[in-house]
């Protein structure tokens, strides 16, 4: 019989020995953060996410314990340079190394060249599919090409005439001095 694993309490220890699989997918509207990034309007989308595990032997012969995930979805966000919304698609394939503390993940996570996090019991699958899409977005969302022209010029003709006309405060007290002296 085949092991139940729940993505909300994973035990990534005993996932990675009986090298589970789960996959599934979900509404956007279940990731908080997720739907803050969007701005609310990605309630209906899905993100599809599939996680294994895996026990794999390292150079001294110790087991160590791996889950791989990939993540595939579509977050509508604001383009920056139109100010319109832009469909950016997130397509992850990543894999992570677990450790038996923070300590140790903090330490080996310096020199790896894989995300070393901690074990634990309760591990929370949801939690790193989320935390993994929004380092994954771009920090300046655009279009390739913008569907409306950009303006990235702003040309206020008053400004150039208030310059003009802005007194100089010295020219004003060359004529009070002019005034004195005549």
């Amino acid at each position: 019989m085949k092991q139940e694993f729940a993505p909300t309490r994973l035990d990534v220890k005993a996932f990675a020995h009986s090298a589970g699989e789960i996959a599934g997918h979900d509404l956007l509207s279940k990731y908080d953060r997720l739907m803050k990034e969007a701005q609310g309007l990605a309630s209906d989308r899905m993100l599809k996410w599939s996680a294994r595990g895996e026990l794999r032997t390292d150079e001294a012969g110790a087991q160590q314990v791996w889950l791989h995930l990939t993540v595939d979805t579509r977050l509508p966000l604001t383009c920056q340079r139109c100010m319109g919304p832009v469909d950016i698609e997130v397509a992850l394939n990543q894999s992570f190394r677990f450790v038996g503390s923070e300590k140790e993940a903090a330490v080996q996570d310096e020199a790896a060249e894989e995300d070393v996090l901690a074990l634990d019991r309760d591990f929370s699958l949801f939690d790193l599919i989320e935390d993994e899409v929004l380092m994954a977005l771009p920090l300046v969302p655009r279009h390739e090409t913008c569907p409306v022209d950009v303006r990235l010029v702003v040309v206020d003709p008053s400004f150039d005439t208030a310059v003009a006309e802005k007194r100089n405060p010295f020219a004003v007290l060359a004529k009070l001095q002019d005034g004195k002296s005549g």
